[in-house]
């Protein structure tokens, strides 16, 4: 598998360890490379300086200061790694600990590595996000020598780029032996008033608490000056060690504001678990609590079939195992929702049907196990439209499942179910298939990013299928970088669905390296009006935000639109013979052999049961007309989209995601096809599609995050809000040894 933490936006979301290791001097610094000017002499910062009044012994300098010393190559090579050296200018040996937000370009660079270089300088936390790495240095000789390198960033370039697309701020924390202790001497007594490590007493933690801490490095609670720091003896073992430094490093990183549970990103939940403020056993007990409060009762949405026996089981072995030796990835502890279609170990595989209620597998869908292995927890299975067969989610064993944004109407379907448990905020991410929209236009009626990517990208295999011609499985999410995460984890090559080979050489390093907020500039977009009814108004305001973003967006006309939506999705010809042939896979313990007998046990959803019978009436699929559609339909298909979007030059055509028969453009072809929020009609969330070249999902992904970026469109649903504290501890399952 993949390994995750490779990459160059994550390779360093989660330090390892506690403390990074403290680098000699290197000869080779990268200022011998290229240099920016030296820094202007500087007014050396003093306790007495205004700055240091306005905010408890923190200094801040912004980005461009003469006090931040930058050094780095002017030029590189496209491809190429190269290192940027950090030193301080004109500051005072009252400087312990430091605090440097690094921003750069994402479309010319990408963050690798940091590491600490002066001897005196360690490393007590950091994070990488898109676009920004944050570090946190302390001090242990409670001394920095202007404009020596401190720490070391290395960076791999996309397009040619250099220091000049980095900037660098800082926050210096400053360790006063006078005023601010003393004046906190009688409060660090009382340390149930305090937040633990709290040192300057301004009720946070930030660089002025490690900067007071750093000086009393080694010291023990049976020497005078015990009472200054023991608040920040976090492992009570009363010695200020390597392990409190770290531990008050990490928790600085994130300070500034607590962990916000609704509508919490892949990353927001990786840094909380980082800084030691969120645990997966915490997080899974949060999702949990908001099932039971509000699935199945209370607006009764009806969104989850089953929910893993063994989700905090699974969630404590993650917490320890990020304990002993790291997270797997960004998908470490993260619950997933999965549609009941996906084989999963554990939970039956029902398709919502009550025929298949006890179809427990041996094995998991190919996409589960690339979940499973990039750390995730499979928190639930969601319900789907029975057997994926229509667009309202209402199946023989789970009912009909609510739109949590208008408890009257449906979430759309197939997907449904998944797309109603994100909305709720009863899931990180999901998993959902598409055969004729089944992604798109749930996401799109539940305001999330659904990715229905190129035919051969995802494995089908453990899926229960509707029509294997047009069947591919995908992440459905609530932010367009949380489903370029999920796409990572789950793409592949898979000897059990040879389609696979198809994305061979063809996939990128990451899909995350396409999340560019300016994405949109310079692109060129396809409207295709013809299929955009239905919210004429979010369309156009739309096409003006993307307009106002750089992109060009000019009307185009599909050739021959008209003839390829006249063909029939293949579903009611190949279900029989697909389904039949999944049903083999379950060996002796099948729960039924054939659709025949699934259709004679009557344990089905009864309103489709005439469309069951009339694909149980397909004799064969040997026939000249079943091979003369799938040929023509899709190579006219295929031809017709090409054509359009090379004689116009365009990255994608844009529709209306739920509008008429647009939806079948991407399944006929295969191309992929992403939707994302646009607005709303009414209380109903409303999506646009776009459309890509075969395996350009990554263009996708950048000109619907771009566009995110600029709007933000997503707001929460009302009929689910945030559960109090008392409410999750009423509703905390207990836990049996």
């Amino acid at each position: 598998m993949k390994n995750l933490l490779s990459r160059p936006l994550f390779s360093l979301f989660i330090s390892g360890a506690l403390i990074a290791g403290i680098l000699p001097v290197s000869s080779a610094s990268a200022a011998s490379n290229a240099n920016v000017s030296e820094a202007a002499p500087v007014k050396a910062l003093s306790v007495t300086d205004s700055v240091y009044h306005s905010t408890p012994n923190i200094v801040v300098l912004e980005a461009g200061s003469a006090s931040v010393v930058v050094t780095g190559p002017s030029t590189t090579i496209d491809g190429a790694s190269f290192q940027v050296d950090v030193a301080l200018s004109g500051i005072t040996d009252k400087v312990t600990a430091e605090k440097f937000i690094v921003e750069y370009n994402t479309t010319r660079l990408d963050f690798v590595d940091a590491q600490a270089v002066d001897t005196s300088t360690s490393i007590v936390g950091q994070y990488s996000e898109l676009g920004k790495a944050t570090i946190v240095t302390t001090n242990l000789s409670g001394k920095i020598i202007n404009k020596q390198t401190l720490i070391r960033l290395t960076f791999h370039t996309k397009a040619n780029g250099s220091v000049q697309d980095i900037k660098i701020s800082a926050e210096l924390g400053l360790a006063d032996t006078g005023a601010i202790q003393a004046s906190n001497q009688g409060l660090l007594s009382l340390k149930t008033n305090l937040v633990s490590g709290d040192l300057n007493g301004n009720g946070t933690l930030d660089i002025g608490d490690l900067a007071i801490l750093s000086p009393y490095y080694g010291i023990t609670s049976k020497q005078e000056g015990w009472a200054l720091v023991a608040n920040a003896d976090f492992n009570q073992n009363g010695i200020i060690d390597l392990t409190d430094l770290g531990t008050l490093g990490k928790k600085v990183l994130y300070s500034d504001t607590a962990f916000q549970f609704m509508d919490a990103t892949v990353m927001d939940i990786q840094n909380a678990m980082n800084a030691g403020k969120l645990t997966t056993v915490e997080l899974v007990t949060k999702y949990l609590a908001r099932i039971k409060s509000y699935d199945q009762q209370g607006p009764a949405i009806k969104s989850i079939l089953t929910i893993n026996p063994n989700a905090l089981a699974e969630a404590a072995t993650l917490d320890e195992e990020r304990k002993t030796k790291g997270p797997r990835g960004p998908l470490h502890g993260i619950p997933v929702i999965v549609k009941d279609n996906y084989n999963t170990i554990g939970m039956p595989t029902t398709a919502g049907c009550i025929c298949l209620k006890n179809n427990n597998t041996s094995t998991d869908a190919f996409m589960v196990k690339k979940l499973k292995e990039a750390g995730a927890i499979i928190l639930a299975k969601a319900n789907l439209h029975e057997f994926a067969f229509g667009t309202t989610t209402e199946s023989s064993l789970g009912g009909q499942t609510k739109n949590p944004y208008e408890l009257t109407t449906n979430p759309g379907g197939s997907s449904g179910g998944t797309g109603a448990a994100l909305a709720a905020n009863f899931g990180v991410i999901g998993l959902g298939t598409d055969t004729g929209g089944s992604i798109r236009i749930p996401s799109s009626r539940n305001s999330l990013v659904g990715i229905r990517p190129s035919i051969g990208l995802t494995s089908r295999e453990g899926i229960i299928p509707l029509s294997l011609s047009q069947d591919v499985g995908g992440p459905m999410a609530r932010t367009v970088a949380d489903a370029a995460i999920a796409l990572d984890a789950l793409i592949g090559y898979d000897s059990n669905d040879l389609t696979t080979a198809l994305s061979s050489g063809r996939t990128p390093k990451s899909y995350t390296d396409y999340l560019d907020k300016d994405g949109l500039k310079g692109a060129r977009i396809g409207v295709v009006r013809t299929l955009s009814t239905g919210n004429d108004a979010a369309l156009a305001a739309s096409i003006e935000k993307m307009k106002a973003q750089g992109a060009t967006v000019i009307d185009v006309v599909v050739p021959n639109q008209a003839d390829i939506l006249r063909y029939a999705s293949l579903s009611g010809t190949e279900f029989k013979f697909n389904l039949n042939d999944y049903l083999k896979t379950l060996g002796p313990n099948a729960p039924y052999k054939t659709l025949t007998e699934i259709i004679a046990s009557n344990d089905i959803l009864q309103n489709q049961k005439s469309s069951m019978i009339q694909r149980d009436n397909v004799a064969t699929l040997e026939t000249l007309t079943y091979y003369k559609d799938l040929l023509e339909r899709t190579r006219l298909t295929q031809q017709s989209l090409l054509k359009v979007m090379g004689e116009n030059k365009l990255d994608a055509l844009l529709y209306a995601t739920t509008s008429g028969s647009a939806n079948r453009l991407s399944p006929y072809s295969g191309f992929p096809a992403l939707s994302f929020p646009a607005g709303y009609t009414g209380n109903v969330p409303f999506g646009l599609e776009l459309l890509g070249r075969p395996f350009d999902e990554g263009t996708l992904i950048k000109l619907a995050y771009a566009f995110e970026q600029a709007t933000h469109y997503r707001k929460l649903p009302a009929s689910v809000p945030a559960l109090t504290a008392e409410q999750e501890q009423a509703l905390k399952p207990v836990v049996t040894p």
